[in-house]
């Protein structure tokens, strides 16, 4: 395509499925009942679970079956767990069995735990009984006694007991694509979540197609350490794997180590990993180098991926890197790099659309379809979109306009190929004199300075100006923050007005669940004192 505008139609280059996510597992358990499908991705090699197909399909249906004993098919489900096997088993038996889950961060405490159990109007919760050092036990029956709807809390420890009173045989109801299979509650980087209710089409065909575009198939091993209750886990990884009849290494959670070890040990080709995780891995391995010669395609999203990791990792880890670009809302992929790109095009931009989803980069104050080249809201429709936010109709058509385009509240532009570029968030953007000034545009020129291992750049009221840009900077091992390095580093490449001019040293950033840097926490840190800027 030749483009005038920033608009990408619904190519057709790949067949969207009517498909369930029963559907998926059934198709690969049919077709290659002892291949592994699932591996426990734990530190003893000797205590490392390995499930078939044929296993994995048995003990969802069974779950299927002893769910239906409890609840009714539409009803909503919680689980809230860290990553385990029963989680996936739980994700599939509450599928077959036509109800709807709704994923809960293991982190969250009792106000949080009420809040997403409340809004969902869950009727049952499956919760692991501790989690570092969390007596989740307590903290459900606690706020189960506010919550009417609320009628089973069944610990995974409890799991055998429950499976032993489904019946040997019970008929499973008929479940369809359009069906309503998960809520996923919006990672929360700016007020309350919200929870996008999910179809079985959109995610089954987002993970199909996206593993496909990226070479998963047959015979070929993921590792995530994605959280399940994020779309990354969940859909991503899980999904994206068995629906191409692959194996998953599943970690509990991110240990650098343990995961360049896995890689290592299980022949692993492809994973998936937020640029935070990227970064800990590079480290790790610098450190510690493992054998890491299977390793075919990193996959990276969630976040947006600094230039200059991407190019660290293809030459460190010696593979190739693709770009996703997407979120909760849109089940959740929208865009991605193609492993034929160019090394510029996979460094620098998102990719192009997958098949089957339009998308168009509009002016946010006008709404209409801007020229290739010009930035732009990024909106898109199709098949992965979500039904809406349950229960906040308001919310919804925030986001979904009248003619079904969801408005992604981030800011991008569109090349005459149909390459995406992403500037940054509309809330994230920085308006400094009347200048609109682009986080991301400036952390990709810090990304580059051996100083610095993470960066991220937020405005910050300024009295004269409206806003200033201030660097919230973590040194790489074995430096120290030089505010002028920096600040002369930067104007060799960019405008005096978009160089820093607070800079702050950080040792951890507040992230969301999915791994994404919360600026707005940063900025309220710093306007609280609890951050200082380090002088020149």
């Amino acid at each position: 395509m030749n483009l005038t505008e920033s608009y990408w139609p619904a190519t057709r280059d790949a067949d969207i499925l009517d498909t369930t996510v029963g559907d998926c597992l059934r198709a690969a358990a049919a077709a290659i009942p002892a291949r592994i499908a699932l591996i426990d991705g734990c530190a003893d090699a000797g205590q490392r679970r390995r499930w078939i197909y044929a296993e994995l399909l048995t003990r969802a249906e069974a779950m299927a079956g002893a769910l239906l004993t409890r609840f009714q098919p539409g009803d909503h489900i919680a689980v809230w767990a860290p990553n385990c096997l029963e989680w996936v088993v739980l994700q599939y038996g509450l599928a077959l069995a036509g109800m709807v889950l709704v994923t809960v961060n293991p982190a969250y405490r009792r106000a949080e735990l009420e809040y997403v159990l409340k809004q969902s109007r869950a009727r049952g919760v499956f919760y692991a009984p501790h989690y570092r050092g969390h007596d989740m036990r307590a903290t459900v029956t606690s706020v189960a006694g506010d919550l009417a709807h609320l009628e089973a809390l069944i610990g995974l420890d409890e799991l055998d007991d429950f499976l032993a009173h489904a019946p040997a045989t019970r008929a499973l109801p008929a479940v369809t694509a359009d069906d309503a299979v998960m809520i996923q509650y919006t990672s929360g980087t700016t007020g309350f979540p919200k929870g996008a209710l999910l179809t079985h089409r959109g995610i089954t065909n987002n993970a199909r197609i996206s593993a496909l575009i990226r070479g998963a198939g047959s015979g070929t091993t993921d590792i995530t350490a994605m959280p399940l209750f994020h779309t990354g886990g969940c859909v991503v990884s899980v999904l994206g794997a068995h629906s191409t009849h692959g194996s998953l290494v599943l970690m509990s959670e991110f240990e650098p180590n343990l995961y360049l070890d896995l890689i290592a040990a299980e022949r692993v080709q492809f994973t998936l990993a937020v640029p935070t995780m990227l970064i800990a891995l590079l480290e790790a391995q610098r450190a510690h180098p493992r054998d890491l010669s299977t390793l075919a395609v990193v996959i990276s999203g969630g976040a947006v991926v600094p230039i200059e990791i991407v190019r660290r990792v293809k030459t460190e880890f010696d593979c190739d890197f693709s770009i996703i670009f997407g979120q909760t809302e849109t089940s959740p992929m929208i865009t991605m790099t193609r492993l034929d790109d160019t090394p510029e095009d996979t460094a620098e931009s998102l990719g192009r659309p997958i098949p089957c989803c339009e998308v168009k980069i509009v002016d946010p104050a006008s709404g209409r379809t801007v020229p290739v080249g010009a930035s732009g809201e990024f909106l898109t429709r199709g098949f992965h979109t979500m039904k809406g936010y349950f229960d906040m109709p308001e919310a919804t058509a925030k986001t979904i306009d009248a003619e079904g385009w969801l408005h992604t509240g981030d800011l991008c532009s569109m090349d005459a190929r149909g390459y995406c570029y992403v500037k940054g968030r509309l809330k994230d953007m920085i308006i400094r004199g009347g200048e609109n000034i682009y986080p991301r545009e400036i952390e990709d020129v810090l990304f580059r300075h051996p100083a610095v291992a993470e960066v991220a750049v937020v405005g910050i009221p300024d009295q004269r100006w409206g806003e200033q840009v201030a660097a919230f900077v973590r040194a790489a091992p074995g430096h120290a923050l030089e505010p002028n390095a920096l600040h002369d580093f930067v104007r060799e490449h960019l405008a005096p007005h978009k160089t820093p001019k607070v800079w702050v040293g950080v040792e951890s950033y507040p992230l969301t669940p999915s791994g994404k840097i919360q600026k707005y926490r940063l900025a309220e840190m710093f306007a609280s004192g609890d951050l200082k800027p380090v002088s020149s």
